[in-house]
């Protein structure tokens, strides 16, 4: 199983040897990532990353979605600060 975060890009150019790479945002902290998957990404879309490497596009509302279910997440791991349960 793998995790993808999504991301909006922000910046897009070619690397040394001609592969896009992008600036993109998770919430804030901003990572590089290659975006070689996804040829037809443009800045302010949104994509879902996993190590480093964009895999698909999805719409800004899927996006949000996620990222209202990981503040909830975050939000029940600091209300049992003991992790039990």
């Amino acid at each position: 199983m793998c995790l993808g975060i999504p991301g909006e890009v922000l910046s897009i150019e070619q690397n040394a040897v001609g592969i896009a790479m992008g600036r993109v945002s998770f919430g804030g902290v901003v990572r590089e990532v290659c975006l070689a998957y996804v040829p037809d990404v443009q800045v302010g879309d949104y994509v879902i990353v996993h190590a480093g490497f964009a895999l698909n596009k999805l719409n800004e509302e899927e996006a949000k979605e996620v990222f209202e279910m990981l503040e909830q997440m975050s939000a029940l791991a600091d209300a049992d600060p003991e992790g039990d349960g």
